[in-house]
């Protein structure tokens, strides 16, 4: 009897899921809900919609965006060889045609003999092996059963998360390291003082800032959890002064005198090459949240590798619950992939879906763990290593690479040297692993996608 994996969600990391699976001689029952009953933010019943831009980020290689559509060039993807098929002019970017691109996509995927479409609501969890690859807004049926695999505290259902900006563009002659009365390590936080003009200029931008507005299935328990920074200030103009931004047991260094307030930002990895900025979860828009946050002392010059979002999104606490691999601990049959794995965007998701397959197709044998120095390595070491907490949605960027040895001096030769590094990565890395078979599958798609 033929092996036969379940994969739960035609999103994109379902569809590259299924495809890594079947081209490889496995069986895939790929059970997707839509078009009946149709998912709040879709349209169609076609594998891979895309429901927001149509762009899939800079294709420029010397990005994280573009080293990471290298690295899936490399491993084979059939979401990005149908994104190349079906492009668009966008500039520097890799944009598509949406339509053509989803139809593309669906075609691929529904050939193969190996995979059975399933057009039905999942409802429970199958035995044997599953890759649930549901997306940010899985449906109500499946969450009693995601509930009981991850744990209720290890799910979330709605992303609170603030921005974080990269270490290299702090002003660090205005920051100060320093945490409050000199607790745990004693300089585990940055502070960007403010003296009172400056704050009041700051919470005035904050309030009057343009917000997104957020649609009816994405507002429904966001509030009560979890307050955004402008809300909060919208309580009276001393609210933030008293809460996140407190300047209390700290001490600036160029004026010997407390701060009349602070923003904190706190490291998201051991190397500290990328900080978040505390308490500052938040609804503005992307270019407001750059043009209010740059207020901010020390950050006037500051990239953002991540804005702050919160809207209605279904993740799993992958620190705490998954391998390396996407590999539910404790329970392996099962693989978590995409969105719901809390990965942040198109090929972000398509990158856990081709993971997760591949762990399955190496079968236990050897982890696939790719290279620490590889954008997508980088990424899942960041969304699966256990101290990353707490835990938010990231999408690929700089700031998750380890640093570079020796430092390269500017943005530009850091990135090209990012790259340089990340390609070198990659390929040693394909070269050890014959046994996923991943030259074959590159020389097919590269027929079937141009057909």
């Amino acid at each position: 009897m033929r092996r036969t994996i379940t994969v739960i969600g035609g999103g994109l990391a379902g569809s590259e899921a299924a495809y890594q699976l079947a081209v490889r001689g496995i069986g895939v029952r790929l059970i997707e809900m839509r078009p009946s009953p149709q998912a709040p933010a879709h349209h169609t019943g076609l594998l891979g919609e895309l429901v927001c831009s149509n762009s899939l980020k800079s294709d420029d290689p010397d990005t994280a965006a573009g080293m990471l559509k290298r690295e899936l060039d490399a491993l084979g993807s059939v979401v990005l060889a149908c994104a190349r098929a079906t492009a668009v002019a966008a500039g520097g970017a890799l944009a598509v045609d949406r339509s053509a691109f989803a139809a593309l996509l669906t075609q691929l995927v529904t050939a193969r003999p190996e995979i059975e479409l399933v057009r039905a609501e999942a409802m429970e969890l199958p035995p044997g092996e599953v890759i649930l690859a549901t997306g940010p807004l899985t449906s109500a049926g499946l969450e009693p059963a995601l509930r009981d695999l991850a744990g209720e505290d290890r799910l979330a259902f709605y992303d609170a998360a603030a921005p974080i900006v990269d270490a290299a563009t702090i002003d660090h002659s205005v920051c100060f390291a320093q945490s409050r009365y000199d607790k745990g390590g004693g300089a585990d936080y940055l502070n960007c003082p403010m003296d009172r003009e400056q704050y009041e200029a700051f919470i005035g931008a904050l309030t009057s800032a343009a917000r997104v507005t957020a649609k009816e299935f994405e507002s429904a328990d966001l509030f009560y959890a979890c307050q955004p920074a402008e809300e909060v200030a919208r309580r009276g103009l001393d609210a933030p002064r008293f809460g996140a931004m407190k300047p209390v047991g700290l001490t600036d260094p160029r004026t010997g005198r407390r701060p009349w307030a602070v923003v904190q930002l706190r490291p998201e990895n051991r190397e500290h090459t990328a900080y978040n900025l505390v308490g500052f979860q938040t609804n503005l828009t992307f270019p407001e949240q750059a043009r209010v946050f740059r207020m901010i002392p020390g950050l006037g010059s500051a990239e953002f590798l991540r804005y702050g979002v919160m809207h209605r999104n279904t993740f799993v606490d992958a620190p705490r619950l998954l391998t390396p691999d996407l590999a539910v601990r404790g329970c392996p049959r099962v693989r978590i992939a995409g969105q719901l794995s809390g990965t942040e965007g198109y090929l972000e998701a398509t990158a856990g879906g081709l993971v997760a397959a591949l762990g399955f197709v190496a079968n236990g044998t050897v982890p696939v763990q790719l290279p620490a120095e590889t954008a997508l390595g980088a990424l899942l070491g960041y969304a699966t290593g256990p101290e990353t907490r707490p835990y938010q949605p990231m999408h690929v960027n700089m700031g998750l690479m380890p640093p570079l040895t020796p430092p390269a001096r500017g943005k530009r030769e850091r990135y090209a040297a990012y790259a340089a590094r990340a390609a070198a990565a990659m390929s040693g890395w394909l070269e050890s692993r014959p046994d996923l078979d991943v030259e074959r599958v590159r020389a097919l798609l590269a027929s079937e996608a141009t057909q």
